[in-house]
């Protein structure tokens, strides 16, 4: 029977799943909303809805694709998010969103505590709400139940458990939350200490492609008896899907928010990862051995779809806007004030009596100078980078994907979903078909035989 690898991508508005052949092809598609609960202070989910949102799409894919013997399942997912457990293996609270204002007053804590740049230099983060630290100490001084955790566990670490798996901390993921020290590859004491929670929170730390443990067929028939991994943080994971993985190389993921991610080994000094994190840049682990990804974002795709709300062009609108803001001459519109560093969201104000296709040409403009900006600062860090591959629901944009000439030498392999094909390659390594994730099927064997619809379960 054909060897079937299922992927995985747990993300912030979809949990998507890609069934993929040995020879890296892409068969089958689907997805499934992530069914968040908003609150006033960003959003939070019930662990099990969200493992149902998982299963529900990869379900959905292992349908739609041929007939054949799944051997390996890998999950990839959002960073800083997820599951505490007790002694009881009893869930503790709500998955708090990575994007959630609470913790703001914890982050200035962990700052003035801890220090801000010690913390930085031991982690490859700054103090901020978005750490998963400050979100554990909210839940602790907050969330009574809280104080008798004994297990921390990634979103994606969280749905390999539920799958049958045993329990790990990846260490990509590991390496998002604060509690893990990049130089020691351990984790971080004197982080956990401050958070009042114990000192083996975290699981066995493992690469990404550990096997970790088999499928037990509960949700999952198909799954049964396949091997289990956590493939990692999804916008590492995502590189490894489109071939980012060489030291040099630079993944630009265009999506709601974009995230440059620069491949780098040997590890920086501890000096140069608080030079990065004070740049705007963080340091983690990579999914590939003795290697560091070095990661920077902006909120291009929010700012960019403000642009076409505004300008009230709809899907079938876009070509037209595209191949008039690419035959428009850059400048000749005032610059726009768009938000591309924040969540928060002030009123854009658009100039009066200029075309949709100039203030679109400028809108993209403005992006890509950012974009331009964010290599430069990881370049003073890591130094000269090479090959950069553009993936992400807005690289299929023409004018936006034109803009990313000025990056260099610009690759944009065809890949559906970047995140849940490298979740599904490196469930390949667990399986044991690939050696390593430098073992991997090329991107180039692209969609493969039958790819089926990018539609909703």
């Amino acid at each position: 029977m054909t060897d079937l690898l299922v992927g995985i991508d747990v993300g912030t508005s979809a949990c998507k799943a890609a069934v993929v052949d040995a020879d890296g092809r892409e068969l089958a598609h689907c997805r499934a909303p992530t069914p968040w609960q908003r609150l006033p202070t960003g959003a939070e989910i019930d662990p099990e809805a969200l493992f149902g949102a998982a299963v529900e799409a990869a379900r959905a894919a292992i349908a739609a694709a041929p007939d054949g013997r799944v051997r390996g399942v890998g999950v990839t997912s959002m960073g800083e998010a997820g599951v505490l457990l007790d002694a009881e293996e009893r869930v503790l609270h709500p998955a708090i969103a990575w994007h959630d204002a609470r913790g703001a007053d914890e982050a200035r804590r962990i700052a003035a505590e801890l220090g801000g740049e010690r913390f930085s230099e031991r982690t490859g983060l700054p103090a901020s709400p978005l750490c998963t630290l400050a979100k554990l100490r909210w839940l602790v001084d907050h969330h009574p139940p809280a104080r008798a955790a004994r297990r921390w566990l990634n979103l994606g670490e969280w749905v390999v458990r539920r799958l049958g798996g045993r329990d790990v901390a990846e260490l990509s993921l590991s390496s998002r939350t604060g509690l893990f020290d990049l130089a020691a590859k351990a984790p971080f004491a004197d982080a956990l200490a401050w958070a009042e929670l114990p000192d083996d929170l975290l699981p066995e730390l493992v690469l990404a492609g550990t096997p970790a443990g088999a499928g037990d067929g509960a949700a999952l028939p198909a799954t049964r008896g396949a091997a289990l991994t956590v493939a990692g943080h999804d916008h590492v994971c995502a590189g490894v899907g489109v071939g980012v993985l060489a030291p040099g190389d630079v993944l630009d993921s265009c999506g709601t928010a974009e995230a440059l991610v620069r491949v780098v080994a040997p590890p920086l000094r501890p000096d140069a990862v608080r030079r990065s994190v004070a740049a705007g840049v963080t340091v983690g682990c990579h999914v590939a051995e003795g290697r560091q990804a070095l990661l920077g974002g902006l909120w291009s795709g929010i700012a960019l779809q403000e642009v076409l709300d505004q300008l009230g062009v709809g899907a079938a609108g876009r070509a037209e806007l595209d191949a008039g803001a690419l035959s428009s001459a850059p400048g000749e519109t005032p610059a726009l004030e768009l938000e591309l560093h924040s969540l928060e969201r002030r009123p854009l104000r658009l100039p009066d009596g200029v075309p949709a296709e100039r203030i679109w040409r400028t809108a993209i403009d403005t992006v890509a100078a950012e974009v331009e900006a964010l290599l430069r600062a990881i370049e003073q860090v890591a130094g000269p980078h090479g090959r950069v591959v553009v993936t992400g629901g807005w690289a299929r944009d023409e004018a936006v994907r034109a803009s990313k000439a000025r990056l260099g030498a610009v690759e944009a392999p065809q890949v559906i979903e970047a995140g849940a094909r490298g979740a599904a390659l490196l469930a390949g390594v667990a399986a044991g078909l690939f050696a390593s994730a430098d073992d991997l099927p090329s991107p180039l064997a692209g969609r493969g035989r039958r790819a089926a619809p990018r539609g909703s379960v």
